[in-house]
């Protein structure tokens, strides 16, 4: 606060400065400093001016300009003087700077990773200031106080957990219109990841079709998101679909999974695709193959996808064979329980470990896309058999997972978790036109409620 004093040559504002500078500490030590502008929000606490306006914006504190702020992130494989040397800040004010933060043990700049949010303050051609994200809710300031001498502060915010709603008409895509409500890369991801054993999103999702998540968020006491986080609640009302999965961790194996209103799994004994994002290129039947030419049984389904495609295990198995197999080119073939085998054809090679005994668990990568063997492209050729008999995927009656009613005290544990994540359903004017309203449940959902 010496420095800013000193910027008056009117000495008789002295005693008016130093008030103002009081003021300015007294809101660092109570509040600290997010600088940047507030979103709309889950909550809406009360939000106080932050320090980054306080010290270096405001004229009633005495600075003789406004600072030049520049906002930027760390880029892959730079290191934090490359970044400050592209914002073209001075060499030796940017040493000093990052000197204070790494001796007073707040940084480590071995360990920064991309995408670290930076903020610089310059007064003309000398940083006056530098402000580090260095993880949510931990922010790093120091701000030259002293001719070239800078102080360093670590502010912390307190962080709370609250649930966002989105719910939505399918106009584009699910993931466009999960996008556009607001929903991360993950939440959409892992919403499609629930309905994995019910249908085939390339396929049987039609415009029309409502959707409704509930996932948690992380914000500062100001409301403000700070990061996205597990899907609660999955619901998809459509042609294909009428469901919804409450998120629920069984507390005899600490198993998470999703289930419905009554406590029937989300999980299935195998999954309908084990592959994401594929085109279904060619059914199960009998086609008319299309290198040799002759019409004979097709005894799997095709899936169009890129070389290098994840595939997963369609379920819990142990690998019977990860080798080269004729006209199959690299193969991957899993047994599992009742009689079940799966099988998958034209890898361009195969998943980490895997090889012929290693058990895997539904969901693991066992291969990747390819077109190796007797294949005209890209894709994944898929068999499940039953006792040695080939049988169409696409149209298995498989067994159900996990039933909680079976066990009454974990069914009364779920019931709980259930009408907690209904209760961060319900949000004050909500809905909107074209959205599905908060009492508007999946039939299934409904009929449950009714019947209970």
């Amino acid at each position: 606060m010496e420095h800013v004093i000193r910027t008056f040559s009117d000495r008789s504002r002295v005693a008016q400065t130093g008030m103002f500078a009081a003021i300015a500490l007294l809101v660092l030590l109570i509040i600290g400093m997010f600088s940047g502008e507030t979103e709309a929000s889950v909550s809406e606490p009360e939000i106080m001016p932050t320090l980054a306006t306080v010290l270096f914006e405001a004229e009633d504190y005495g600075l003789p300009r406004p600072m030049h702020r520049q906002d930027t992130t760390l880029q892959p494989r730079e290191t934090l003087s490359g970044l400050m040397s592209r914002l073209d800040i001075q060499a030796g004010d940017a040493h000093r700077a990052m000197s204070s933060l790494i001796d007073a043990g707040y940084i480590d700049t071995r360990r920064l990773r991309p995408g670290l949010a930076v903020s610089t303050y310059t007064d003309e051609d000398q940083l006056t200031a530098l402000a580090i994200d260095i993880e949510p809710g931990r922010r790093l300031l120091t701000k030259r106080v002293d001719g070239s001498s800078f102080l360093p502060v670590e502010i912390k915010s307190k962080l709370f957990t609250t649930q966002k709603v989105i719910r939505g008409t399918i106009s584009n895509s699910l993931y466009y219109d999960g996008r556009e409500l607001g929903a991360g890369d993950q939440q959409v991801v892992d919403f499609a990841q629930v309905f994995a054993y019910d249908v085939d999103f390339q396929r049987e999702l039609y415009p029309g079709d409502q959707f409704e998540l509930v996932y948690d968020v992380m914000v500062d006491e100001r409301g403000e998101e700070i990061r996205r986080g597990d899907v609660l609640y999955a619901a998809l009302k459509g042609g294909a679909v009428d469901k919804a999965f409450y998120r629920f961790t069984t507390g005899d194996d600490n198993v998470t999974d999703y289930f419905q209103y009554n406590g029937e799994s989300a999980t299935r004994f195998l999954m309908k695709t084990p592959i994401n994002g594929a085109r279904l290129s060619s059914s199960f039947g009998r086609r008319r193959h299309p290198i040799s030419g002759y019409t004979r049984m097709h005894k799997g389904t095709d899936f169009a996808a890129p070389t290098g495609t994840p595939i997963y295990a369609a379920g819990h198995g142990t690998v019977e064979r990860a080798s080269r197999n004729g006209g199959y080119g690299n193969y991957v073939r899993i047994r599992h329980a009742n009689g079940y085998q799966t099988a998958y054809a034209h890898l361009s090679r195969y998943g980490p470990g895997i090889r012929s005994g290693k058990r895997v668990r539904q969901g693991d990568v066992i291969g990747y896309v390819g077109s190796t063997g007797a294949s005209t492209g890209p894709h994944l050729h898929y068999e499940v058999h039953i006792n040695g008999r080939a049988v169409n995927a696409m149209t298995l009656k498989l067994p159900t997972g996990r039933k909680l009613e079976m066990a009454p005290e974990m069914f009364a544990e779920f019931q709980v978790r259930r009408d907690e994540i209904d209760a961060a359903r319900i949000i004050p004017n909500l809905p909107q036109p074209g959205v599905m309203a908060a009492n508007d449940l999946p039939m299934a959902t409904v009929n449950a409620v009714e019947n209970h």
